[in-house]
């Protein structure tokens, strides 16, 4: 075996409440990418499995690959490291290597509190995971002419930082994931985010709380129509998934390309469903309805503020009335809609929140999230705060999206009130008997989640654990 990656546990996930467990597609391109150079390549999803850092790290002794490699969050980066330190008690000489949104944010930080971890990743992993696996193999231990690493010198223990590696202009050169290296059957989600599918990189927004754009760039990077449909056809001809999830960031961004995926999917007269996310001001009617006629049921929004004011300040460039004629676009051609939102955010007021919970109500999507604003690493956010000393916790498996991690004293609100904001928001959008008696459906899943896993927790005074966690962007559409 030449490679192992790992996708570590996380225990603060909507999954564990609700079995909603996904593939971890970003493990899957960093194997495409390497067995395309002809390299054994195992993934172990121990979020799914749930062996636990011995056994995984008793497998990765069976195995003895060259290079260990684990995906990290934020949330998750305490996990990562486990693995890392286990396995690298066994294997000494194999190279650990990290990466992911935190640790691209974060590299010298992560490399001093490990001193078994070798190599963190910055940004785009896939032709710097093959780089790794040529120096590797090749026992050299001078990793200078790697791009886009930190990494720890061998033989004085100090910590290099190598040249930049440019992001990927040509997405269609890389090879589909490794979807064969995974048990699709044995995950409990639903199918469309077992089917999920990126065909874009990169966001020209500059949304405060997120940092998107600081991990793949600030320029749109998109795949051809061609190239996308090709794989949606692997997965409905080879796996047997006819519901798809597109993970893009901001998949409606460039509204010709859209309507040409949609195009070609009626063309090859291709039978599925799928989900795509969009800013609420990028899309029209006619987008809508020739994405429904090509199979779109779900389309998602991030909102994030039902107050203008607030939104300004996330510099999140919309307005109330795109928000309200979005949602209502989505309806007037039959479409679920989601909407996301944030609370807590700096500058925001009691009043502010509860804006933002009245107006998710009026738009009268048929699912809402909403998260309390956390400043990941790399967010203009958290550095603003981290510069006024705003932030109150660096205990990373705090940062679940759920529980305050701010000095809110010292903005005028605090982390109780907070905390029964989100739990409102949810009561009030979720057990309303209108909205019950149309989506019947969400009963059982509001009573199992939200109610037994957060909101009479913390209306009670306990801790309650997660309801939702997306990657580092606090929401996930722009």
């Amino acid at each position: 075996m030449d490679v192992l990656l790992i996708n570590p546990y996380d225990e603060n996930a909507l999954k564990n409440a609700l079995g909603f467990i996904t593939p971890p597609t970003n493990l899957m391109y960093l194997a495409s990418s390497l067995e395309k150079e002809s390299y054994s390549v195992k993934i172990v999803d121990d979020d799914l499995l749930q062996m636990g850092y011995e056994k995984v790290s008793e497998l990765a002794e069976k195995l003895n690959p060259q290079i260990v490699g684990v995906t990290a969050t934020t949330s998750t980066i305490k996990s990562a490291l486990k693995y890392v330190e286990l396995v690298k008690n066994i294997l000494p000489n194999t190279l650990t290597v990290i990466g992911g949104p935190h640790t691209t944010f974060m590299p010298s930080e992560t490399l001093k509190s490990s001193e078994n971890l070798d190599v963190v990743v910055i940004g785009e992993g896939e032709e710097t995971m093959v780089d790794l696996a040529n120096h590797s193999t090749e026992n050299i231990h001078d990793l200078d002419e790697v791009k886009g690493i930190v990494y720890r010198d061998l033989k004085n223990g100090n910590f290099k930082t190598t040249q930049k590696r440019p992001l990927i202009n040509d997405l269609d050169a890389l090879p589909f994931p490794a979807r064969h290296l995974v048990p699709f059957d044995s995950y409990g989600a639903s199918k469309e985010q077992n089917g999920g599918i990126i065909t874009s990189r990169g966001c020209v927004y500059n949304c405060n709380y997120c940092s998107s754009s600081l991990i793949m760039g600030k320029k749109f990077r998109s795949r051809s129509p061609d190239n996308v449909v090709d794989e949606i056809e692997e997965l409905i001809n080879k796996y047997q998934i006819n519901d798809i999830g597109f993970m893009d960031d901001t998949f409606m961004l460039n509204k010709r390309r859209a309507n040409d995926i949609a195009n070609e999917i009626k063309a090859r007269d291709l039978d599925l469903s799928f989900v795509a996310s969009s800013r609420v001001d990028s899309v029209d009617q006619n987008l809508l309805q020739n994405m429904k006629s090509a199979g779109l049921k779900t389309i998602y929004y991030g909102v994030e503020s039902g107050s203008q004011r607030i939104l300004d300040l996330m510099k999140k460039g919309i307005t109330l009335k795109q928000a309200e004629d979005a949602v209502k676009s989505a309806k007037n051609v039959d479409l679920e809609v989601l909407t996301s939102f944030i609370l807590g955010y700096p500058g925001e007021t009691e009043d502010d929140m509860n804006k933002t919970i009245d107006f998710s109500t009026k738009l009268d999507s048929d699912y809402s999230q909403y998260s309390i604003l956390t400043p990941f690493p790399g967010t203009p956010i958290y550095n603003e705060l981290k510069e006024k000393d705003l932030i109150d916790n660096d205990d990373w498996d705090e940062y679940t999206v759920l529980k305050p991690v701010l000095k809110y004293d010292e903005m005028g609100l605090n982390k109780k009130m907070v905390e029964r904001k989100l739990a409102i928001a949810y009561l009030k959008f979720y057990a309303r008997p209108k909205y019950l008696m149309n989506h019947r459906h969400m009963f059982k899943v509001m009573f199992k989640t939200v109610m037994r896993s957060f909101i009479l927790p913390k209306l009670m005074g306990g801790t309650g654990k997660g309801w939702y966690q997306n990657l580092d962007n606090n929401t996930s559409s722009k």
